[in-house]
């Protein structure tokens, strides 16, 4: 009888994220898209960041958001919310 362990399996697949709306988006495009949506000023009244108010600029964002998780659920969550209604208004023909 042989003491041979038997070769290692190989990897899993990396874990596909079907069901996750943000994933291959990267923060950047995400806050173009918002910006793009509703400006900086509409961006500024739905998440209070001076960032988004004071000399806003998708550069000194991308930084703050990077560096702060919160502010950064705050943006992927509003994110989510503008792909939402803007699948809305089109099934019901809304505009925008």
């Amino acid at each position: 009888m042989s003491a041979e362990t038997p070769p290692p399996s190989p990897p899993a697949p990396p874990v596909k994220q079907a069901r996750n709306p943000l994933h291959g988006l990267t923060l950047e495009r995400i806050l173009t898209e918002l910006v793009e949506f509703g400006g900086w000023d509409g961006l500024a009244g739905q998440i209070d960041i001076r960032c988004f108010k004071s000399d806003p600029s998708i550069s000194s964002s991308l930084k703050f958001l990077r560096k702060t998780p919160w502010a950064r659920e705050k943006v992927e969550s509003l994110y989510l919310y503008m792909v939402r209604e803007k699948a809305r208004r089109a099934r019901t023909g809304g505009g925008r």
